[in-house]
């Protein structure tokens, strides 16, 4: 090896050293992909990051941290939690998840297949919430608490999420 290859090889060595303590599978973008793309699938415009609702959202995680339970906060905003046992679970797995429920929500009588849950579906959907902000944390436990929070919210009884 010339010292130029020498180089590229040490420089390209580094830059793969650096993207395991990357924490780009829960970024802001990595939350509102999903997202958009269920909200798309119906016909619903996006959702945008707001600071103040991801404030929320963090600090609601971390009273979570200790414990990990899927225990909703009674905030002002609407809200999807996930719990996922161990530590790998990433801002896509949650929403994937909770979008899953598609397949139980029924539009046109406005309601889960029997003995079905779809509601987080349909905050993910729902076409008045146009704000998101979420966090994970890693609990002390391992297992993985992922929140998102919804400005304004949805869900609201006899209403159509979009």
């Amino acid at each position: 090896m010339g010292m130029s290859s020498i180089a590229l090889f040490m420089i390209s060595a580094m830059a793969l050293a650096i993207v395991p303590i990357s924490h780009a599978q829960n970024s802001p973008q990595d939350f509102i992909n999903p997202h958009n793309a269920a909200r798309a699938a119906v016909g619903v415009g996006p959702v945008s990051w707001n600071a103040t609702v991801a404030a929320y959202a963090q600090d609601y995680a971390n009273k979570r941290k200790a414990d990990c339970e899927l225990v909703h906060s009674n905030g002002p905003y609407g809200e999807n939690i996930f719990w996922g046992g161990g530590p790998g679970w990433t801002a896509a797995d949650a929403v994937n998840d909770w979008v899953s429920e598609k397949q139980y929500y029924d539009y046109a009588s406005n309601s889960c297949a029997p003995s079905q849950v779809c509601g987080h579906y349909t905050q993910v959907v729902w076409a008045k919430s146009v704000y998101i902000g979420c966090a994970r944390v890693t609990c002390d436990n391992g297992d993985t608490f992922i929140t998102c929070n919804y400005d304004p919210p949805g869900n609201y009884v006899g209403e159509r999420p979009y």
